[in-house]
């Protein structure tokens, strides 16, 4: 064997068992896969971009497919399931590895790579679906056999890139001329009018663009809930679980930096990630405030003066699973039941801030209905004072080109982005 032939083999050793170890920490399930990967990273600094890219492409490739893999290949062992993600969900087969590995994982990979094709055919529906028992079994009692069976696919594909123009700065067009100058592919998004989506695996994070705020980085339905509050210059506007901001900063934005806006949130964490992003993006009109709970006296003295409230409930995650796939093997029922209590307590206390007239928004980036219609429509029940709103024609009036009935409803399968759900409701003029 030659010195390059050596060299490539030891590279390919050194990736193989990198992404071992990254899969063998992520698959404990007991923190997102963004911080097992960062944290990784961080003890593993000799990896460079492209190093990183591939641990990085593995690790999500392993946990979209993570019940089936582990049905195929009949282990748990990281590395025989760092093979298989190699071969079945990259299309790379390990060229040379085989005489890396001892005589029982060669023997292993041979015979895997023989008859995983042939083996997946006969895999059960819930194993081909990629999602565990408790999921499947909510899921189909949301949709029907063809939908769940079209959504659970569709969590199998990685996420759309999309960024979102700031008007105070830029426009579309200018954006989209300078993104394929540098010759990226990049078009519009087809709902958003300020959206813009950018294919392949861009490197952005360090882009004069995104470094002046001119862009940021967010993806086309969390762009279109703005679009669902339509806030109005002027106005009084509370983004109620602000977390990082980007919401807020697209409220503002649709404000032109005129009126006031609000971004509370219950951790200070999330709200110092927005600092730097609203330092940014030229805006001086939002006040970002840390609250205790959804009871803090600071809410109570805004009680009755909002135009409009945006309420981003935290929820499962369902509708971000091409993001963070890790997520749907951390679902129960038990812990859907405790967000649903605490989704009712926030959006009741949101309510009280909105004026006669003002509008409440309820959303989440799930697509379950016991968190979404669900929610709603016991909050309508148990508060006559506001009514349903269509959001088809609130976006009509935006100029987005969506119509999903009187919610929005974002799916993954449908409209090729996260899913995504929102209500609006408007409280009555008359005061009580």
């Amino acid at each position: 064997m030659s010195k390059r032939e050596q060299s490539a083999l030891e590279w390919r050793h050194y990736h193989i068992q990198a992404l071992a170890e990254a899969i063998r920490r992520a698959d404990t399930l007991c923190y997102p896969a963004d911080s097992v990967l960062r944290q990784f990273f961080r003890e593993h600094a000799s990896l460079g971009q492209r190093d990183r890219a591939f641990v990085a492409e593995g690790v999500f490739a392993y946990l979209r497919r993570r019940r089936s893999l582990k049905a195929l290949t009949q282990t748990t062992k990281p590395r025989r399931l760092a093979l298989a993600v190699l071969v079945r969900e990259l299309n790379d087969a390990p060229k040379g590895t085989r005489a890396l590995a001892d005589a029982a994982d060669r023997e292993w990979l041979i015979d895997f790579e023989s008859h995983w094709k042939a083996s997946e055919a006969l895999l059960s529906d819930i194993d081909n679906a990629d999602v565990p028992d408790e999921l499947w079994t909510r899921l189909g009692s949301d949709y029907d056999d063809a939908t769940r069976s079209q959504l659970t696919q569709a969590w199998m594909q990685s996420a759309q890139f999309d960024l979102r123009v700031n008007v105070m700065k830029t426009t579309r067009d200018e954006a989209l001329t300078a993104l394929r100058a540098e010759g990226r592919q990049a078009e519009p998004t087809p709902y958003s009018p300020l959206g813009i989506r950018v294919y392949g695996r861009p490197m952005l994070a360090r882009h004069p663009w995104l470094v002046e705020g001119k862009l940021e980085v967010q993806s086309e339905s969390s762009q279109l809930i703005g679009y669902v509050v339509a806030p109005r210059r002027g106005e009084m506007v509370a983004d109620f679980c602000a977390g990082a901001g980007g919401k807020t900063l697209l409220l503002g934005m649709l404000m032109r930096s005129q009126g006031r806006l609000y971004a509370f949130d219950v951790s200070d964490k999330r709200l110092q990630k927005l600092t730097p992003r609203l330092a940014r993006s030229g805006l001086s009109n939002v006040h970002p405030q840390r609250i205790n709970s959804e009871r803090d006296a600071k809410l109570k003295r805004l009680a009755g003066k909002m135009d409009r409230v945006l309420v981003d409930a935290p929820c499962t995650g369902t509708g971000t699973l091409q993001r963070n796939p890790d997520l749907k093997w951390r679902y129960s029922e038990a812990g859907l039941m405790e967000l649903n209590a605490k989704q009712t307590a926030i959006l009741t206390a949101a309510s009280r801030l909105v004026k006669p007239g003002g509008r409440l928004v309820y959303a989440t980036c799930s697509v379950l209905s016991a968190e979404n219609e669900a929610i709603v429509a016991q909050f309508l029940e148990t508060h006559p004072e506001f009514s349903l709103q269509s959001a088809a024609e609130t976006l009509a009036r935006s100029q987005a080109p969506l119509d999903t009935g009187e919610t929005l409803k974002l799916l993954p399968h449908q409209h090729h982005t996260d899913g995504f759900f929102a209500a609006v409701m408007k409280r009555s003029n008359e005061k009580e």
